[in-house]
Parts: C-alpha cells; structure tokens; sequence
C-alpha cells in the first residue's frame, strides 16, 4: 500500500516504527523537514496480541513516539484487520486528549469489530442496514459503544472498506461485522462511507494488496 501511494506520486517518505513487545517503539528511518504526506508503517512485533488494551497502548506509544521527534499537531490513521482495533481502542482511551495530534481521516480494512468468524462472532449476526446496529454484541463491541460518546464530533472522515468473497464475508470476517462500525461512530464522524469489494481480491488478507483498495484509499486520504 505505501509503494501504491509512492507510485501515485503522494509521497517521498515512508519510515517505519517498530513497536516491540514492551511497547517501546523504535523509529526506522526519518523523515525530512520538507516532507510531503509522510506515511509511517507501523509494525507490532506481537501482532497476535489480542487484548485489545494492549494493542491500543502500541498505538498511543507510536503516535507519542512520534509526536515528541517531528511536533506534529494532525494525522491519518490506516488500520487492517487486528489493526483497526489497535486503532478504535486507542480512540476509545484518548480521542478527548487534545495534546496528543488530532485525528483527521481513518480507514479500516477488513475490520472485526462485532467479532470473527469461527472465534467470537455472535450467533445469527445481523444488523440494521441503515444504522449499523448490530442485533448482538460481543464483549469488545460493547466497550467500543462508549466511542458514541468520546469519537470527536464532525471531525473526522471515515472510510470502512471490507471484502465479500460471495458468501458475505472475506472469508475471516462477515460483512456485518465489518459494518457495525457505523453504530459505533457514523453519527460522530465528520463524513462515513463505506465500500464493499468483490472479485479475486476480496479475501481478508488479499485487501491490502488490492489496486482497487489502494487506489480508493489513495483518493480519500490525499484527494490523488
């Protein structure tokens, strides 16, 4: 996904922030002064971890990391799978703390954020089209309704992109669970859209590699 944005022309930079087991983040590279749109990829060396406190505390050490080498004030943040996790949970904890950078634009890819198939998924998910609501809720969604409350009001552009293999899912996740993300902070957002991908590389870990994905993330992010 960073070549795709490199080869679109949006940026130069990209630099790596690796995030040991600890949470201590060591940064990989810089970033020049001039910098155009840099992207920062972050790597979790415990990428398993799913306790989703954990890996929002990863999230929060990288963006302070962050924040204390370069002073930035605003930032986008791009989450697949666990990472859109890493991602809601560390706006559940610190969407209200104004010293640390604002959040302007968020994507989740192939999120589970009612629950995976074969693991939490609760029985006969189905939710209201319209609202995202889902009719059940696992322990984790029901933490996040709180973002209901906390998510910024009309400040930040969200995009849920999710893939559908035939059967409604991407083979891991099932677009409902993937599309409760608008209950949690549709009414917040500045703007929420979501879209659906079909075809060869719609499967859950095939999305990241998707020219459609990149190219409709590309658009949202940096208007390219």
């Amino acid at each position: 996904m960073t070549n795709a944005a490199k080869k679109a022309g949006v940026t130069k930079t990209a630099i790596l922030a690796d995030v040991d087991q600890n949470g201590h983040v060591t940064l990989v590279g810089k970033i020049p002064k001039n910098a155009i749109n840099p992207i920062v990829k972050v790597n979790f060396a415990d990428n398993r971890n799913a306790d989703y406190d954990t890996d929002a505390k990863y999230a929060k050490a990288v963006v302070t990391e962050l924040q204390k080498t370069y002073h930035f004030k605003k930032m986008n943040m791009v989450g697949h799978s666990m990472g859109n996790m890493a991602i809601n949970f560390y706006m559940l904890t610190n969407a209200e703390d104004k010293t640390l950078p604002q959040l302007q634009k968020q994507v989740d890819i192939a999120g589970h954020f009612d629950g995976i198939k074969n693991y939490d998924l609760p029985q006969d998910l189905t939710i209201n089209t319209k609202t995202g609501q889902p009719n059940a809720m696992t322990a984790a969604y029901e933490r996040l309704l709180k973002l209901q409350e906390r998510y910024p009001k009309d400040q930040v552009d969200v995009l849920n992109l999710y893939g559908d293999k035939g059967d409604g899912s991407d083979g891991i996740v099932t677009n409902d669970s993937s599309r409760t993300l608008k209950y949690l902070i549709g009414e917040r957002a500045k703007s929420y859209q979501e879209h659906r991908f079909t075809g060869k590389l719609a499967g859950h870990s095939k999305l990241h590699e998707n020219p459609q994905v990149d190219k409709l993330l590309i658009n949202f992010l940096w208007g390219k």
